[in-house]
């Protein structure tokens, strides 16, 4: 792997983080001006996100062989997990300011250090349970219990749930990964968030004008791409370079949030992400001396 492959590699990833800043704030953006349920949200990001994907994957050269899967049943779990994830994550974009869903979200390497214990029997050292404890600090800081003005309990509740579903499918992707392509898990998650995503707006869809359609679609042609982007960062560095870039997505939550929806973030914000992020840098930093591999912390890139 050349210096320059390196370097291309992480410009793409760098955009990845960017394209997902932007789908999550053109999607806050829209349920601002329209009511928007999480249903609709899951349900745009993936139909138009879709035409992404197949673009992709139809220039991967694999045809039929690039989706074909010998593992159904297990493809059929991740879909599951990955849009209730997805579904958790947009609730509670809805119920939360850009900057502290964004950050929340970034709990998701702790919730997968946990798990990779308890699923996978992997032994934890006292870097990686420092690096849990200060990543939870943060998380009470942001909270702040009993405080006045701290975010709505409801929102971080299901942030938190969507982290930790994001951790889960974080762990199945470790196994279904060592027999299938990146493609056919793309793919059938697109697939699936778009038929359960269909079927909920179905429920508890709304009517929307055009511009505010035209935000949602943007959305999902932002989502598709940051995953097209993410992807092929893989390709071209190592996961130990590519995972602190992800944590750009928390500056574009920032900036995003200011320019779209004029919401500044609290000083416990900046706060609470300061350690969530100190504490996902270490763990990738500890993790890349042990040459072990690393969980990227963006829940994106699992869900």
């Amino acid at each position: 792997m050349t210096r320059d492959g390196a370097s291309y590699g992480m410009t793409l990833r760098v955009a990845s983080a960017l394209s997902f800043s932007l789908m999550y704030a053109l999607m806050k953006w829209a349920a601002t001006l329209e009511p928007v349920s999480a249903g609709e949200m899951v349900f745009y990001r993936s139909i138009f996100g879709l035409p992404v994907v197949l673009f992709w994957v139809l220039n991967s050269g694999g045809g039929w062989a690039a989706i074909s899967t010998r593992r159904p049943l297990v493809h059929l779990w991740r879909c599951a997990l990955g849009v209730t994830g997805i579904l958790l994550i947009f609730q509670g974009l809805r119920l939360l300011p850009l900057a502290d869903a964004t950050t929340i979200g970034f709990t998701a390497p702790i919730f997968a250090t946990l798990l990779s214990i308890l699923v996978l029997k992997e032994k934890v050292g006292r870097h990686r349970w420092t690096a849990v404890v200060v990543g939870f600090l943060g998380v009470l800081v942001m909270v702040r219990p009993g405080a006045e003005g701290a975010p709505p309990l409801t929102g971080l509740l299901f942030a938190l749930g969507g982290a930790f579903v994001a951790a889960s499918v974080t762990v199945t992707l470790r196994q279904l990964g060592k027999t299938e392509k990146a493609t056919a898990i793309v793919f059938w998650f697109f697939v699936a968030c778009a038929l359960a995503g269909g079927a909920l707006a179905l429920v508890d869809g709304h009517s929307h004008t055009w511009p505010v359609l035209a935000v949602l679609a943007a959305g999902g042609l932002a989502g598709g791409l940051a995953q097209l982007l993410m992807t092929s960062s893989l390709q071209h560095a190592p996961v130990s370079a590519l995972a602190p870039l992800d944590y750009l997505q928390m500056v574009g939550a920032v900036v995003l949030g200011w320019l779209l929806l004029r919401d500044a973030p609290t000083t416990a914000t900046l706060a609470g992400a300061a350690l969530i992020a100190g504490s996902g840098l270490y763990t990738a930093w500890r993790e890349r001396v042990l040459r072990r591999e690393i969980t990227p912390p963006s829940s994106n890139a699992s869900v």
